[in-house]
C-alpha cells in the first residue's frame, strides 16, 4: 500500500480561516503524510499525479518516479474555480490549502500597518457565501476591532470594511432557511456588508465589478466562490464530468475502469451526486477500500451509498448553526460550542488538538482584549513560499445554491 501526495503534510481544510485569520499556527492544521502512512504499515512517496496508464497499470509521478499498482484509488481534491470571470485567478486569494491561509494571512496584516501609518481605509471582500465564505467573513469583522484596538489602538476599526458577495439569493445554500437568516442576521451585527443575487463581471486589484456596472473598491478580495478540478487530471485520459470531476460509477469505480477508484471532491457520479463535504469523502475512502477487499476475493462489488449526517458553520465568537440530518437544528453558543468539539474530534494528532485547543481558548477567551494573533511563517519550511494552488475554468455554475465547494463541516459520527 503506498500513499502519494505532492506535499509532505495533510491538511485540515476547515481550519484554514483560522490561519488566515491569526489565531492558528499553520502547523496546527496539518499532520505528516508519511507518519500517517506508516502507522498503518504503508510507504509514502511525495509527488503529484503525472499520467495513469490502465493498459500497463502504471503511475508516473511529476518526480519522475514511476510504478505500478493492482488497485488505484484517486482521492487528489479539487482547487479553486472561477468559472471564466476576468482578472479572478490574478487578483484574489483562495483558501484551500496550507499556503493560501499564510499568504491571505501576511496581506491582511499588513493592511492593518497600512492603516496606523495613515491609509484611509481597508475593504475586504469576500466571494462566496457558503460556510467558507461565511466563516471567514464573521471571524475577519471580529478580528478587524480585537486586531487594532490591542495592537494599533490609534486606528479607528471601522474604517475596515468587510463585504460578501454572493449570486444566489441567500447565503449557505444547503442550510435550512431559518439557519440561513441566522447566519445573514449575525454577519450585519458584525458588521458585514452582505451582496446577494448579485454576480460578479471582472476582478482587478483594487476593484470587483459587478454584472450591473457598480464598481466595488476593495484592497482584498478572497474567492470562496466554487470548486474544480485542476487542469491536469485532463491529462489522465479519464472520463470527466461537471466541474472537471472524474466520472465514477455506483460503486466508486472510474467509468470504463475495472481496477481505478475515484472518491471525494474529485470524484463525481452523475446518477447520484454527493456533496463537496467532510462526511462524504471520509465514506467514499472506506467504502473504495472494502471494494477492493471483495474484489481480491473475487466477490461482487457493491454501490455507494452517503449516510447523510449534517452540516454546521461557524459565524464568529459564540454563534454557528448546526443542521442535523435526524436530528435538531441548533444555533448560538450551544451550536458554536458543537462547532468547537467536532473539529478538535477530526483534527490529526494529539499536539495539534492540544495547540488547537490552546490557541482557539485563548483567542475567544481574551476577546475583546487582543486575543491570539499568530504570524510569521514556520520557521524553516520550504513550502510556505510555494505558490498558491489554483485553477481557472469556463464552466458557469448551474445552481447557485449547490453546496459543492462549500467546505461545510461534518456533522458529528
Amino acid at each position: 500500500m503506498t500513499l502519494v501526495d505532492d506535499h509532505l503534510y495533510s491538511t485540515f481544510q476547515p481550519l484554514l480561516y483560522q490561519v488566515a485569520t491569526a489565531g492558528l499556527n499553520p502547523g496546527d492544521v496539518v499532520y505528516p503524510a508519511g507518519g500517517f502512512a506508516g502507522r498503518y504499515g504503508a510507504i509514502f512517496r511525495r509527488g503529484g499525479l503525472a499520467s495513469v496508464d490502465p493498459a500497463s497499470r502504471t503511475v508516473k509521478l511529476t518526480t519522475g518516479l514511476e510504478f505500478g499498482y493492482d488497485y488505484l484509488i484517486l482521492a487528489t481534491g479539487v482547487s479553486a474555480s472561477y468559472y471564466g470571470i476576468k482578472g479572478a485567478a490574478e487578483h484574489t486569494f483562495g483558501l484551500y490549502t496550507r499556503t493560501d491561509a499564510i499568504a491571505l494571512r501576511d496581506h491582511l496584516m499588513a493592511g492593518f500597518e497600512r492603516l496606523s501609518e495613515g491609509a484611509d481605509d481597508m475593504s475586504i471582500t469576500v466571494v462566496g457565501g457558503g460556510a467558507t465564505g461565511v466563516e471567514l467573513a464573521g471571524t475577519l469583522a471580529e478580528l478587524a476591532v480585537t486586531v487594532l484596538r490591542a495592537t494599533f489602538p490609534d486606528v479607528d476599526p471601522s474604517l475596515v470594511h468587510v463585504r460578501v458577495v454572493e449570486m444566489a439569493p441567500s447565503l449557505l445554500g444547503p442550510f435550512h432557511e431559518k439557519l440561513r437568516e441566522y447566519a445573514r442576521v449575525q454577519l450585519v451585527k458584525r458588521g458585514v456588508d452582505i451582496r446577494l443575487n448579485t454576480r460578479i463581471e471582472e476582478v482587478t486589484a483594487d476593484q470587483v465589478l459587478l454584472a450591473d456596472g457598480e464598481k466595488l473598491a476593495t484592497d482584498l478580495t478572497v474567492w470562496a466562490a466554487g470548486v474544480g478540478a485542476a487542469r491536469d487530471v485532463a491529462s489522465w485520459g479519464l472520463p470527466q464530468g461537471k466541474g472537471g470531476r472524474i466520472v465514477v460509477g455506483p460503486d466508486l469505480r472510474v467509468q470504463g475502469q475495472d481496477r481505478i477508484f475515484a472518491v471525494g471532491d474529485i470524484a463525481v457520479n452523475p446518477g447520484d451526486p454527493t456533496p463537496q463535504l467532510a462526511q462524504p469523502a471520509m465514506q467514499m475512502g472506506r467504502h473504495s477500500a472494502a471494494q477492493i477487499v471483495r474484489l481480491h476475493r473475487q466477490l461482487p462489488t457493491q454501490p455507494f451509498t452517503y449516510h447523510d449526517k449534517g452540516v454546521m458553520a461557524t459565524i464568529g465568537r459564540r454563534s454557528a448553526v448546526v443542521q442535523l440530518a435526524q436530528g435538531p437544528r441548533l444555533t448560538g453558543t450551544l451550536a458554536w460550542l458543537a462547532w468547537f468539539a467536532l473539529h478538535l474530534f477530526y483534527l490529526f494528532g494529539g499536539r495539534n488538538r492540544v495547540s488547537t485547543l490552546i490557541n482557539l481558548t485563548y483567542r475567544y477567551l481574551a476577546w475583546g482584549h487582543g486575543g491570539a494573533v499568530i504570524v510569521g511563517d514556520d520557521p524553516g519550511d520550504p513550502e510556505a513560499l510555494e505558490a498558491p494552488e489554483t485553477l481557472e475554468t469556463s464552466e458557469a455554475p448551474s445552481d447557485p445554491a449547490d453546496p459543492a465547494g462549500s467546505a461545510a463541516s461534518p456533522a458529528p459520527e
